[in-house]
């Protein structure tokens, strides 16, 4: 399972790379592989069922077409060779955290080299929706897939497209540690005497999904509220580690007895056979998906239109829900009618709130100062 985390920056910086990347994976691969052709491909056995039109069948062309994709999805190399199988198109992948891939962007704002971007976060995406570099008001063919979730966090402007979503963050309890009786059902529980230096997190500033958490707890509870929330953590005896790996190593080991971090990495570590209960706070978790987007000066719009549409189908969901081709990744909740989650992983049950992209990127550097002069330090 690979760990993306970008390094702390001074919060005057905070704005110019954004902090909502993925939690769950880490790019393990060289910054450059081109997908093999279809009948090579890696991920044919997990690549079946039906496509959208636009991406099932090759165009006329295709086998000259090259599409360049920047991910830091676990699952983009196997999505990839798919996508090469189903319709011709070969692929150039980058691979690699979504902090590196952000800088790589801007800084090819002159010059653009990439077709898609594909990471977690999408107040991430929406700073380069920001800064006018997204291809805007496209429809892809196979829009009508999505339910209800997924329309919903589908921005106006059609910049991006969820892929799927997680929580941002959910409660990890240690079952060796914590009996039934006494498991937390919201994130106020967390603040009672019985949880005083028992308690984990991640810091924003290093642990990508730990914004959209924190920003998220300042919409549910307004920016006061929010702030009176960790604060109280603190005062608890909250303890911050950088990332979902060391946070976990954190709760498995007895340093604490419960965790708040992103549900992905909580259900991917139960699964491999971790004492681990996972909670989702009754007043509700926070919306992490995946986006992608292309480039609005995209070398090769043609491919790029037909991988988004390939994203959306239940072809390159299946291949996406595959826990063989994206490890922790593929622990999503899917927003494509008729797909069903990973079967370790809760569907049901779960109160979402939806992040409003727009308000935390603009209050990102606000919130981070904020967050790490009065918790973190």
């Amino acid at each position: 399972m690979k760990l993306r985390f970008r390094k702390a920056v001074l919060p005057a910086l905070i704005a110019v790379s954004m902090v909502s990347v993925a939690g769950c994976g880490a790019a393990s691969q060289s910054s450059s592989n081109s997908a093999s052709s279809g009948s090579n491909s890696s991920a044919n056995s997990n690549s079946t069922g039906s496509s959208s039109n636009s991406s099932s069948s090759s165009s006329s062309g295709s086998s000259n077409q090259t599409l360049v994709l920047y991910s830091a999805q676990g699952y983009d190399q196997a999505m990839a060779n798919a996508f090469t199988k189903a319709t011709g198109i070969k692929v150039k992948l980058v691979d690699a955290s979504t902090g590196p891939i952000i800088a790589k962007i801007e800084g090819e704002k002159s010059n653009p080299h990439w077709d898609v971007a594909w990471f977690d976060g999408d107040s991430t995406m929406q700073s380069l929706d920001n800064q006018g570099l997204l291809l805007k008001n496209w429809t892809p063919s196979d829009m009508s897939n999505y339910n209800s979730l997924g329309k919903s966090l589908v921005p106006s402007d059609h910049a991006y497209f969820p892929g799927g979503v997680t929580a941002a963050a959910a409660i990890g309890v240690n079952t060796k540690l914590v009996k039934p009786s006494q498991y937390p059902k919201d994130w106020t529980d967390l603040l009672s005497p019985q949880w005083k230096g028992q308690v984990a997190m991640n810091d924003p500033a290093v642990s990508g999904p730990t914004f959209p958490f924190v920003a998220g707890m300042m919409q549910l509870k307004g920016t006061q509220g929010g702030e009176q929330y960790f604060t109280q953590l603190k005062a608890n005896g909250l303890k911050i580690f950088r990332t979902n790996g060391v946070t976990l190593k954190a709760l498995l080991k007895g340093q604490v007895k419960a965790v708040m971090i992103q549900d992905s990495a909580l259900t991917s570590a139960k699964a491999k056979g971790d004492p681990i209960h996972i909670v989702y706070p009754t007043s509700g978790v926070f919306t992490l998906p995946d986006v992608v987007a292309i480039d609005k000066n995209a070398p090769d719009m043609a491919a790029a239109k037909k991988f988004v549409e390939f994203v959306l189908s239940h072809q390159g969901q299946s291949v996406m829900l595959n826990p063989k081709n994206g490890g922790g990744d593929s622990y999503f909740n899917p927003v494509i009618t008729g797909e069903k989650p990973n079967p370790q992983r809760q569907q049901s049950g779960i109160n979402w709130v939806k992040v409003n992209p727009i308000a935390a990127a603009q209050n990102e550097t606000q919130i981070q100062t904020w967050f790490h002069d009065h918790i973190t330090q």
